[in-house]
This record gives C-alpha cells, structure tokens and sequence, in this order.
C-alpha cells in the first residue's frame, strides 16, 4: 500500500520545498532556543551585525542584513525597547543616528549566540560532521557566489 503521508515523490526531491521546510524547522529550533532570552531570529541577526564593530547607523546596519529601512526601524525600535540597544545622534552628524549594543544587550547577546548554536547543532544532528561542514559549504556558496568561505 502506497504511503499518504508526507509530501510525496513529486515534492520531497524539489529543491524548493527542501529549503523552505529545512528554514522552517531551524526557525523553530531557533525561536525555541531563543526564547528564554527574550530575543528572536531577526533581532539576534541585528544584534550579530552591531557586535564588535564601531558604532554604525540604522542605514549601515540594515544594509548590511540586506533589509528595507522601515524593518530595521522596527527591529531597532523592538531592541531598544528591551534595552540590549541604544540610539543617539551621531557627534559628527547630528541627522545620523548611530546604534550600539548596551551593556544588558552584550550580555543577551552571548547567551543567545550559544543558545543559536545549540540549535544548530540541534538541526544538523542527521548529518554527519562533514556532511554538515559541506551543507554550510555548500550553501555559502549559493547565497554569496565568488566570494571565499572568510567574506
């Protein structure tokens, strides 16, 4: 008797369908390891762009996640409004304002860098080490074609 479950020959090969399905059970490993941090996926993204760098603009960081103006507001907003960032008018241009993790934020940040990992670690648990070193592999190359592994 034919299986009924599932999403059949026709979908479980299309690439398409695998790389939504794999982004949707890492979001829920992700926003379930985040959560008693009190931070999701996209705020951690934002918080990872600012660490360790000089204080930048909300323009320099939303172009350096590859996401519109309006969303960085809200996420910046959402952040600032759990203290783990804070915005103020650059010295050198007033009309620029610069965004900085706090201190609370640098903190959340490390704890929510390792609960991220964990979910990594978590998702990539079918595979075996290297196959897992070649997925990520693998995958950069597609997001950021001719660019090395380092970039």
């Amino acid at each position: 008797m034919a299986r009924t479950d599932g999403p059949g020959p026709e979908l479980s090969g299309n690439l398409v369908y695998l790389l939504k399905h794999a982004h949707l059970r890492m979001a829920e490993l992700l926003n379930e390891a985040l959560a008693p941090h009190g931070v999701e996926g996209r705020e951690l993204g934002v918080m990872l762009a600012l660490a360790g760098r000089a204080p930048m603009s909300q323009q320099q960081a939303a172009q350096r996640l590859g996401i519109d103006r309006t969303t960085m507001v809200a996420l910046l907003d959402a952040l600032e409004g759990k203290g783990l960032v804070s915005r103020h008018p650059d010295a050198e241009d007033r009309r620029r304002n610069v965004v900085e993790l706090t201190e609370a934020g640098r903190e959340t940040l490390r704890l929510a860098v390792a609960a991220s990992d964990e979910a990594e670690r978590a998702f990539l648990t079918p595979l075996t080490p290297e196959a897992a070193r070649e997925l990520r592999e693998a995958l950069h190359a597609v997001v950021f074609p001719g660019r090395d592994e380092d970039a």
